[in-house]
């Protein structure tokens, strides 16, 4: 595909020379859209749309707690979110994100004093457990198999390890109360679902934004085509209020499909920016022989393609757009081309 590209340049009559000394910024691509491109600073970003935010949190206390459902409780300082559980017999954790983990005992002494004796990782990255000993106590901790391999091999110990560990299915009963926890491959990482079926809660963290554009690079997903998979298979679950480890409030089952039709678009649009593209525009014939340079011209202008494409439908349907609508298009064609 190199040499096909290169090949593309050289015969390329309307390749463009830049008036630019090597190494340094040249003129923008045509049709370049407005929205400022990665590496570029951004004077104001759009204003987060009405229906992407949730109830304030206090200053003075730093999070906000709201019920689900019977005994169940999302906490959240309006940017991570995570939940608690409580029983008969005591308090399950799901998830401990550390920026207000120092909070966490706070927040569920304010609904009980009953002891924590579980708590659920929804995956292993630090961002959402890392504040998991700022609980104290010796709880179970409850992972899928992979994610506790994943812990063992980062060795830190602001994250224990599992002592309990599922391969496809875990069925989590305390008292009266009950989570359902299953595995549905690699999408942003290996990890699980939690579902509180009396409830009719689903979370599930660095998958679905409600409201928000994802988080960079379809947030950073491991396997984009998994990602998309798992969307779909939790839009049949039955539930009614989804939680989704981020952004100011829970979601619905109309969020979920929100973001999965936006990154349908998304596919679609970089597929066809994939396909209209011609390698070697607007490009210094004098760097033909240079592959990651043509790799990059191309790659480029793909991108813009898709993000013009996408605007007019999105740009005001999603809290962030701008924020990393580059990224998402960046992440979406490397995923056609290699995946």
């Amino acid at each position: 595909m190199i040499r096909h590209l290169a090949m593309a340049i050289l015969l390329a009559g309307s390749a463009t020379a830049l008036n630019s000394a090597p190494g340094e910024a040249g003129e923008s691509y045509l049709n370049m859209n407005h929205i400022a491109p990665i590496g570029v600073r951004t004077g104001k970003y759009l204003d987060i749309p009405s229906q992407a935010k949730g109830p304030p949190v206090d200053p003075a206390k730093g999070y906000r707690t709201e019920q689900l459902g019977r005994g169940l409780y999302m906490i959240t300082d309006n940017a991570y979110s995570s939940m608690f559980l409580v029983y008969e017999g005591g308090v399950v954790v799901i998830d401990a994100p550390p920026p207000y983990a120092k909070h966490l005992l706070e927040a569920i002494r304010e609904i009980t004093d009953k002891p924590i004796t579980d708590v659920v990782y929804s995956h292993s990255h630090a961002d959402h457990i890392a504040g998991v000993r700022e609980l104290g106590g010796n709880p179970r901790i409850i992972a899928q198999e992979e994610t506790k391999r994943l812990l063992a091999e980062a060795n830190d110990p602001k994250r224990p390890l599992p002592t309990v560990t599922f391969k496809d299915r875990y069925l989590l009963r305390r008292g009266s109360q009950t989570l359902e926890l299953s595995y549905h491959g690699v999408g942003h990482e290996p990890g699980n679902i939690i579902y509180a079926p009396q409830q009719k809660v689903l979370m599930v963290v660095d998958t679905v934004f409600p409201g928000w554009m994802p988080w960079r690079r379809l947030a950073l997903a491991q396997d984009i085509r998994g990602l998309f998979r798992q969307i779909e298979e939790i839009q049949a679950i039955k539930f009614e209020k989804f939680v989704g480890g981020h952004v100011s409030r829970w979601g619905t089952n109309a969020d979920v499909q929100l973001q999965l039709d936006f990154m349908r678009d998304l596919r679609s649009a970089a597929a066809a920016a994939l396909q209209s593209t011609k390698p070697g525009e607007e490009m210094n014939p004098e760097d033909s022989a240079n592959p990651w340079a043509v790799f990059d011209n191309y790659i480029d202008r793909v991108v813009v393609r898709c993000v013009n494409t996408l605007e007019p439908k999105w740009k005001d349907r999603l809290a962030g757009y701008d924020v990393f609508i580059w990224d998402q298009c960046y992440a979406m064609e490397q995923s056609i081309r290699i995946d």
